[in-house]
């Protein structure tokens, strides 16, 4: 790692402190709650309680994480856990399937490996919880929260909860396996019946279909994260080079999310919802970035023909040197990259039309 990379981790490393300080002062998170939607890049345990292939719940994964591993597809913490510490909660969001109580009032993490926009999306692996299913859980959780309000003798309790929750951030992060274990998965026709820019169109329709739906129950601010080069995966280098068929399918989905946050008549479909765009591609280090990682290709840990790291393998000592963890997923490091970018950016070009620190500070 060169030592401009070094200069960019001490530093992301106070701004992680400060943060962390600073609501350990005033005594509570930048929002009451933070809802968490997505796939393996978020996921924090829920698919350990599904029956699937798609599980990172033993080791090597979760090698710097205190806790071991939990089920998140790193050696440490995901971009959603690291926004959280932005936020100042301190403790991190948990999965739905093992929350109860009180405890979903200050979030819940609904994100399952696998999973996609699309119902179809990573069903060979076994069970997961597609976006669809994810915001179906979600308004389950509303109601358990009118309940709780019901408990404090509260009246209108759904409007009051709905009232609590347009308060909250949900962050949003699914595609990624509607192009990789869908669009480009070998023998599939996904590819040979839509062209990238029609199926990009499918998702981003469903997408925003499943926006309005969250919005329905009180959602008003949403983390919308664009894709990661896909090609550039240790899964689907190619000769030593990233894969621009599948990259460039990713930035025509990456373009039209973004054109959905900067379409006139969005404010109009959600009325007074405001989203931003977190554009991971531009902040993400590939082999011709010059990022000054010293290894932009290849995994850190050993991995099975899918991607994943093979169960009781050693994986590098240098972890700070690797872009990616396992075949599919970034490290620890990388995921600080785009957190604390998409958090606090001062560079347009990763966010837009502003960064998430100033989106929850919006009335």
């Amino acid at each position: 790692m060169d030592s401009e990379t070094k200069i960019w981790l001490i530093l992301s490393f106070f701004l992680l402190v400060a943060s962390y300080m600073q609501h350990c002062v005033y005594g509570k998170p930048e929002v009451p709650c933070f809802f968490i939607f997505g796939d393996s890049l978020s996921d924090v345990g829920n698919n350990n309680y599904l029956q699937t292939t798609s599980k990172a719940n033993y080791e090597p994964y979760g090698v710097d994480f205190p806790k071991g591993p939990t089920g998140r597809y790193s050696n440490d913490r995901t971009g959603a856990n690291i926004i959280s510490e932005l936020m100042g909660f301190p403790n991190y969001i948990p999965p739905v399937l093992n929350t109860s109580g009180h405890d979903i009032m200050r979030g819940v993490n609904y994100a399952s490996g696998g999973s996609g926009i699309l119902e179809e999306t990573g069903s060979h692996f076994g069970q997961h919880m597609s976006f669809g299913e994810q915001v179906a859980n979600h308004r389950g959780i509303v109601s358990q929260i009118a309940s709780i309000y019901i408990g404090l003798n509260k009246r209108g309790s759904f409007e009051l909860a709905k009232r609590y929750l347009s308060k909250c951030l949900y962050y949003v992060n699914f595609g990624t396996n509607d192009y990789e274990v869908n669009y480009f998965l070998p023998n599939s026709n996904t590819s040979d019946i839509y062209t990238p820019e029609e199926y990009a169109q499918i998702l981003i329709d469903q997408y925003s279909l499943y926006l309005k739906q969250l919005r329905d129950v009180g959602a008003r601010k949403f983390v919308l994260n664009g894709l990661s080069p896909l090609g550039c995966t240790p899964n689907s280098i190619l000769n030593g080079s990233c894969n621009e068929r599948q990259n460039a399918a990713a930035n025509i989905f990456n373009d039209r999310l973004k054109d959905l946050v900067a379409r006139s008549d969005f404010p109009k479909l959600f009325n007074d919802s405001k989203s931003i765009f977190v554009n991971i591609s531009a902040i993400f280090p590939t082999p011709t970035s010059g990022s000054g990682f010293a290894n932009t290709t290849a995994p850190c840990c050993p991995t099975d023909e899918k991607g994943f790291c093979i169960p009781d393998q050693t994986p590098c000592r240098n972890r700070n040197d690797y872009v990616y963890w396992d075949g599919i997923h970034s490290s620890d490091v990388v995921n600080q990259l785009i957190a604390i970018n998409a958090y606090n950016g001062s560079n347009p070009n990763y966010t837009f039309p502003m960064d998430i620190k100033t989106l929850i500070q919006l009335g």
